[in-house]
């Protein structure tokens, strides 16, 4: 016999169902598409533990445990790669992660309108460029004779090809993701701005409180929820540095700085064809981010109380 919650919880989802099964039949693309390529291969992640072949498929190639796990951690590799991700991380957390939200402030504080489309309309542009194009531009611009190049050379700066020295090449990869990424991602945060009440504003300059004081105590208050949550996600995904740019710019001279754990997968995985070895350190990297994202997530709720759950 059913349980009478078992019966009020079917009749109540029943009803649902029907008074909104348009918006039930919405979410079967998004669910299909998060069970086809995000769930159904996580079995693909047995290949860390074993010795892989394609002839003998995931479940016939042989038993190894955590070989290659100790192989990738005593290895030449394994520290360079490690300190790598880490510093282009933390540089994007510092100086990527506040770039939108100063953005989007700045935006808000402006009167003229049209400039303030205008502005939005600028930063937005670099987002919707193909990443190749994107490369391929930075390349051009920071070659010998490129368009920085010539800039620079107006300060003292000698001509030189920059994307072949190591030393700058963090400089350039996080100053291209402020510039490409500024304007599309500080929209969450404007989104956020709107729905900070206006009064609060105009009762703050009746009381004579100057538009900084205003950010300081009315604006990042009303938005610290917003910034909360995109951190704890950015968290998430701290040493996911996004390889398709790093493997479109960096070369062999510049791997002491540039080689970060993705692009060690890539050349691992598909142009080396070490399968398992490159599954082992994609499964390092996931678990890596899964606690950053809990320990985040934890960290937000008992310090300000908001949290993904």
């Amino acid at each position: 016999m059913r349980k009478p919650a078992e019966a009020s919880f079917s009749v109540r989802f029943k009803r649902d169902f029907i008074l909104n099964k348009y918006l039930y039949l919405m979410m079967v693309p998004v669910l299909a598409y998060y069970f086809t390529f995000h769930y159904a291969p996580m079995y693909g992640a047995l290949i860390a533990f074993k010795e892989y072949t394609p002839i003998k498929g995931v479940f016939g190639s042989p038993w190894i445990g955590f070989q290659n796990f100790q192989d990738f951690f005593t290895s030449y590799y394994f520290w360079r790669i490690l300190k790598n991700t880490i510093i282009i991380s933390l540089y994007s957390l510092c100086f990527e992660f506040p770039a939108p939200i100063i953005l989007a402030i700045l935006i808000n504080e402006l009167t003229n309108k049209k400039f303030q489309r205008f502005v939005q309309t600028v930063t937005y542009m670099p987002y919707f460029i193909s990443l190749v194009v994107i490369a391929g531009m930075i390349k051009d611009f920071t070659n010998n004779g490129g368009l920085i190049n010539n800039f620079m050379t107006y300060f003292g700066v000698n001509d030189t090809a920059m994307l072949q020295k190591p030393e700058l090449f963090r400089t350039i990869y996080i100053l291209s993701e402020i510039w490409q990424k500024i304007g599309w991602e500080s929209i969450i945060y404007l989104a956020a701005l709107m729905s900070i009440d206006q009064e609060q504003y105009e009762a703050a300059k009746m009381d004579g409180a100057t538009r900084l004081k205003s950010i300081w105590h009315i604006t990042l208050p009303g938005i610290l929820p917003t910034i909360s949550i995109m951190f704890i996600l950015r968290m998430g995904n701290l040493l996911n540095v996004g390889f398709e740019k790093i493997i479109l710019l960096y070369n062999p001279s510049t791997y002491d700085t540039a080689d970060v754990i993705s692009s060690f997968v890539y050349r691992k995985g598909l142009q080396e064809f070490g399968w398992s070895f490159s599954a082992s350190v994609g499964l390092f990297n996931s678990v890596i981010n899964l606690v950053l994202l809990i320990t985040a997530n934890k960290i937000s709720k008992r310090i300000s109380e908001n949290s993904l759950w």
